[in-house]
């Protein structure tokens, strides 16, 4: 996930940025507005089930947690003290945002987590959207999906569908196939937001630009097999932890989205 609001803690690597837990924020999202930030990872490290190049929290084997993951009871307390605070300075988010250090729905208590936080929002905050940002790869576990279905947006990430690609850039751990992660977003039966980070540059002399037809082309074919509601594609917004990668240009995401639109998808590009 890519926020463009600097207030958490800088770990010692480049400028990587590791999330407070189990609460941060609020912070300005270049695409869903104010933004209170949920983190159900440990709040000294990362724990993810990728280990994305491009990543603003860093590389895992960087930045090993040795804190526990917060509980469900503690999310709640935090989450209903920080916006009993909003409320009093009358400052309401427009988001409730699971991102931070890691892959959310691999907390254990997340779809009760889920049902905690769609409460207090109704309780405090009813015109807030509940997002997760997600990289798609527990959404086969039937608990994850019934909870994505009952947040407002359920954002998974879809960089590509070349597996060679996925395994260079996203580097997965563990096995990720690719057909199996879009007949899973096809389950939600348009309850979907796609986000895709498009890129220049390069990784280890390896070509990282996924821009291109030999890219765009078949990840537009799976976007119109999933039917989302929504389609959000953006670049690099920090300082990467692999150097030597770079931002895609204005008129390559414009293209893209470009493209979507023309599949009568709405999409929507952040620079």
């Amino acid at each position: 996930m890519l926020f463009s609001h600097k207030i958490c803690n800088f770990a010692p690597v480049m400028s990587t940025i590791i999330y407070p837990s189990p609460i941060f924020g609020p912070v300005h999202s270049r695409r869903l507005g104010i933004s209170l930030g949920i983190n159900l990872l440990p709040a000294d490290g990362k724990a993810c089930s990728f280990n994305c190049i491009y990543c603003e929290c860093g590389l895992n084997e960087d930045h090993r947690p040795t804190l526990h993951m917060p509980t469900r009871q503690q999310v709640a307390e935090k989450l209903e003290e920080q916006l009993q605070k909003m409320v009093a300075d009358a400052e309401l988010p427009d988001v409730l945002t699971f991102a931070g250090n890691g892959e959310p729905t691999s907390h254990p208590q997340f779809a009760d987590i889920i049902d905690d936080t769609i409460r207090l929002r109704n309780r405090y905050c009813p015109q807030a959207k509940v997002s997760v940002l997600s990289n798609s790869t527990m959404i086969h576990r039937q608990t994850v999906h019934d909870a994505l279905m009952r947040v407002d947006n359920n954002i998974l990430k879809l960089d590509t569908v070349d597996p060679v690609y996925i395994n260079k850039v996203d580097q997965p751990n563990g096995s990720y196939d690719v057909r199996q992660i879009i007949e899973g977003m096809k389950s939600f039966q348009g309850h979907v937001i796609i986000q895709t980070i498009f890129m220049q540059g390069e990784c280890h002399g390896e070509s990282v630009d996924n821009t291109g037809p030999a890219y765009v082309d078949p990840w537009l074919e799976a976007v119109k097999e999933i039917a989302p509601q929504q389609v959000m594609v953006y670049t690099i917004d920090r300082e990467t932890p692999t150097p030597g990668l770079e931002k895609a240009s204005r008129e390559q995401l414009d293209a893209i989205r470009d493209r979507v639109l023309a599949l009568g998808i709405p999409c929507t590009a952040s620079y």
